[in-house]
């Protein structure tokens, strides 16, 4: 998965320098100007989107993946209190004997 998202970044990136340079071929012309400055703005998105291709999905999304840890991490922790808790009386009386 990772080399078919390399692979489509530098088809992406190749892609972009191409139309960059139309770009900004079209954009020495004075008369063919509207037409290269979009060109221009395009491939700078085109090379945004292609850099995102090579980064790990944690550097990318490091919001979401945060999310993921923490909700991993607390259900371990609740196994972890159950287990501790499982073997003692839950009861009110429970507790407060386990209290004095």
């Amino acid at each position: 998965m990772r080399v078919l998202r390399m692979a489509g970044g530098a088809l992406l990136l190749v892609l972009t320098g191409v139309v960059g340079l139309l770009g900004v071929l079209l954009s020495v012309t004075l008369i063919l100007l509207p037409l290269g400055v979009p060109l221009l703005f395009l491939a700078r998105k085109l090379f945004g989107y292609s850099m995102t291709l090579f980064l790990p999905r944690a550097v990318r999304h490091p919001a979401k993946e945060l999310g993921k840890q923490t909700k991993r991490r607390s259900t371990k922790a609740g196994r972890k209190i159950d287990e501790r808790v499982r073997g003692k009386d839950r009861s009110l009386l429970g507790r407060l004997k386990r209290a004095f």
